[in-house]
């Protein structure tokens, strides 16, 4: 992923975003913003035959301190049109392999309880429920709860 995706990544973003059930953020991001944010190395986007960005997977580090390093979080996000065809977990089997080579031992996610087939595609892709995290934010003026998932790696260094 790069800046000749931005436009269509931040568009993909502030669609889920305006669905409400992906993320407590209210607008996305400029790509300065995002590029800061997320680790370059763990980024990707899937694309169409002719070349249209369908989705995108990116990290961000959970913490700057050494006591969390190998640990990252992740956010997948496909337009509406290209889902249901395995774009996601596509993208989720390339940061996977991505993240394991580079040492990464513990990627997470945190979703809302309502987003049934998210949960399931990170089932799917290993990722097991560590907990609730009960109104953790406000969304729209309402308090929801997160649900935080974990993926270990088997091959990530564990020290």
């Amino acid at each position: 992923m790069g800046r000749g995706h931005a436009q269509r990544v931040l568009a993909i973003h502030q669609a889920g975003i305006e669905e409400g059930e992906a993320t407590f953020e209210t607008a996305a991001p400029t790509w300065e913003e995002f590029d800061s944010a997320e680790l370059g190395a763990h980024r990707f986007v899937a694309l169409a035959d002719d070349g249209e960005v369908l989705g995108w997977v990116a990290v961000s580090a959970v913490s700057a301190r050494s006591a969390y390093a190998g640990l990252v979080e992740h956010s997948v996000h496909v337009h509406r049109e290209a889902r249901g065809g395995g774009v996601a977990g596509a993208l989720l089997e390339r940061l996977i392999t991505s993240t394991e080579a580079a040492g990464v031992r513990t990627i997470q996610s945190g979703i809302f309880p309502e987003s049934t087939a998210s949960l399931a595609l990170h089932q799917r892709a290993g990722f097991r429920l560590i907990g609730t995290r009960e109104r953790v934010g406000r969304l729209r003026g309402v308090r929801r709860d997160v649900l935080l998932l974990e993926r270990r790696s088997p091959v990530g260094r564990l020290t």
